[in-house]
């Protein structure tokens, strides 16, 4: 699972289209996505797998399919979607569907916040409309035609392209020569910008939408500018907080930040970033992202030139300043004024995801820490050992463990797992792991504490906690409330004697412990019961054995024993047992060691779900 915010994304392709509809199937295929920065990307995906799949199912229409279409298809959807996030972010309506005898393809994006009301039923100019952004200039360019339609609280911006032998014949395209600085660079700025433009920004779009650190898309930015379009650039960085007010460089709390210099000739880099820090941009109150002068670092560059700033916005938040320059007398041509200012939507839009994802890595670093325990307890007269690899790095794990003391010289262990991850499954263990704890101290015994914790996560308790991980993740989709959350748990407390350790344990829908001899011996240990979170009126039951020396119990989650290799699990035939039977003599850590090792060398991919075990041997 991802740490940031996840996509609740519905598709529907040429095979789900309802067979009163059509009597045959139609190229067709229709998604929801967020209004979040992820969202051009993910839209770019699904319309090149579903042109693919269109053209393997051979729908009509799809014969005059060509590359060249296909590719313009994406970038128009990038566009649309992209202007969609931009000015509204609300969920994204998705269609794109080719017509059966032209094979032109008709593209769809709606999205519920209208920028104005509809005029009177008045259809809307077909271009140009300056409030959608030059992203629309962009559709313009490729589309036969487009146009905007609004509905009751639904604003849907529209295109068409033609197939390519509908229109009109454009002969042998001339090749594209990069720009860059020198006396031809107006002829190679014509060249390249069009269709050479169009490809740079949709290579872009890729290259940021997967970048999770904000200075990373500083710096490719500086690489995809420098020497394409400018001479040099900069790009500030804003506290979203702080961003709309401007302070002098070095006061606390305020100002922006300058992550990346970039130049074409990198022994003038640090000069110009020494000039740059002592005049960082003054943004202005409105939250307009269109080129403005910016003073040439005129101590750090000779010959003087050109530079314009562009304030970096996505969501309606400023994010900072992206700022680029030519030398010379010449300047910009609007052209790329314009192509640095779409650039500039797609590096606000990453780093919004960029910083989304740290936000959300940052609360998942801190549930994780309040989670789990600082360190294994050390029990008198037993070794412990523990594997724990949450398989999310970036997120809460749904798997948890603790080892404690309790009241009259008893030690307990748990090793659970809540049905899900992230922010809800880290509600539910903040409920139970303190739970475990305070029934232990207060004297309760194994399946009384079972008994107690599975009524704690029916009751209505649980709708507070669902609230308080949804107001971390987001609203519930629609006809989404308050859900149960279940969890399975092996459970135990150990009691140690002269001759060993007493163990009494029980396990709630969980994976068995094992028990392994010296003499190599393999066991289960506990009896199957009902998961925590199910039933009302469970009552569970626990068994008591002892640990004489020599003997190790083990205890995992579902990572281990559900561990894949095609289609077959870990601990098919009882797998977990043979590994175990194969670790007789070895010491609590050893045997930790060899089946997280063998789990991960059971499957040619890393494990797909996170991994717990817990090793208890006796003295």
């Amino acid at each position: 699972m991802r740490a940031i915010p996840a996509q609740r994304e519905t598709v529907s392709r040429a095979s789900d289209v309802p067979a009163h509809e059509s009597v045959r199937p139609r190229a067709w295929t229709c998604a929801t996505l967020p209004g979040s920065p992820l969202a051009p990307g993910s839209a770019r995906a699904l319309v090149h797998a579903g042109l693919t799949e269109w053209a393997e199912l051979g729908l009509p229409g799809t014969e005059h399919r060509t590359a060249r279409l296909a590719d313009d298809t994406a970038l128009v959807v990038s566009e649309l979607v992209t202007n969609a996030v931009v000015h509204a972010g609300t969920d994204i309506e998705l269609v794109c569907r080719m017509e059966e005898e032209t094979g032109a393809i008709v593209v769809e994006v709606s999205d519920r916040h209208p920028s104005r009301a509809p005029r009177d039923g008045t259809p809307e100019p077909a271009d140009g409309t300056p409030e959608y952004g030059r992203g629309l200039s962009l559709v313009g360019r490729l589309a036969e035609s487009w146009g905007v339609t609004y509905r009751t609280g639904v604003k849907t911006v529209w295109a068409r392209l033609a197939a390519e032998e509908h229109q009109e014949e454009a002969g042998t395209p001339r090749p594209f020569s990069i720009p860059g600085p020198g006396p031809r660079r107006p002829e190679r700025d014509r060249d390249w910008l069009g269709r050479g433009a169009l490809s740079f920004l949709a290579e872009a779009s890729d290259l940021l939408a997967g970048q999770l650190d904000e200075d990373l898309v500083a710096a490719l930015t500086g690489q995809l500018l420098v020497p394409r379009l400018a001479d040099w650039c900069a790009v500030w960085l804003e506290d979203e907080l702080t961003g709309r007010g401007w302070a002098p460089h070095g006061t606390a709390g305020a100002g922006p930040r300058l992550a990346r210099v970039w130049h074409g000739s990198e022994n003038r880099i640090e000069d110009l970033r020494v000039a740059l820090e002592k005049e960082p941009p003054r943004p202005p109150d409105d939250l307009l992202s269109g080129p403005v002068p910016h003073p040439w670092p005129g101590e750090a560059l000779e010959p003087e030139g050109t530079a314009l700033a562009y304030r970096l916005i996505a969501g309606g938040r400023p994010l900072g300043t992206l700022v680029i320059g030519r030398a010379g007398p010449a300047g910009f041509p609007d052209e790329v004024t314009g192509l640095v200012e779409d650039l500039g939507r797609r590096v606000a839009l990453a780093i919004g995801a960029a910083r989304q994802y740290a936000r959300q890595a940052t609360i998942s670093a801190v549930l994780q820490r309040g989670l789990l325990p600082g360190a294994v307890a050390e029990i008198p007269g037993v070794r412990s050992a523990l594997v724990y690899e949450p398989c999310d790095q970036g997120g809460p794990s749904g798997d948890f463990y603790d080892v404690f003391p309790a009241a009259d010289g008893r030690w307990c262990f748990a090793v659970g797992d809540v049905q899900g991850k992230g922010p809800e499954a880290a509600v539910v263990i903040g409920l139970a792991r303190p739970w475990l704890r305070l029934l232990a101290r207060e004297g309760y015994r194994v399946a009384d504490v079972l008994d107690r914790l599975n009524q704690l996560l029916l009751d209505d308790a649980t709708e507070a906690a669902d609230a308080n991980a949804r107001a971390l993740v987001g609203p519930a989709p629609p006809g989404e409330g308050p859900q149960t959350r279940f969890l399975s748990l092996l459970y135990g407390e150990l009691a140690p004697f002269d001759g060993g350790v007493l163990c009494t344990l029980a396990s709630a829908g969980h994976p068995l412990p094992l028990l392994l001899g010296p003499d190599g011996d393999v066991r289960t240990a506990a009896q199957p019961q009902t998961l925590l979170g199910v039933i009302e009126d469970a009552t569970y039951t626990s068994e008591t054995l002892e640990l004489r020396p020599g003997d190790s119990l083990l205890c995992v989650t579902d990572g281990v024993t559900e561990r894949r290799c095609g289609s077959r699990q870990f601990d098919d035939g009882d797998g977990l047992a043979t590994a175990l039977a194969g670790c007789a003599g070895l010491s609590a850590q050893s045997i930790a060691e060899r089946i997280r090792r063998l789990v991960h060398d059971f499957g040619g991919r890393p494990p797909e779900d996170d991994l717990a075990l817990l090793v208890l041997q006796a003295e």
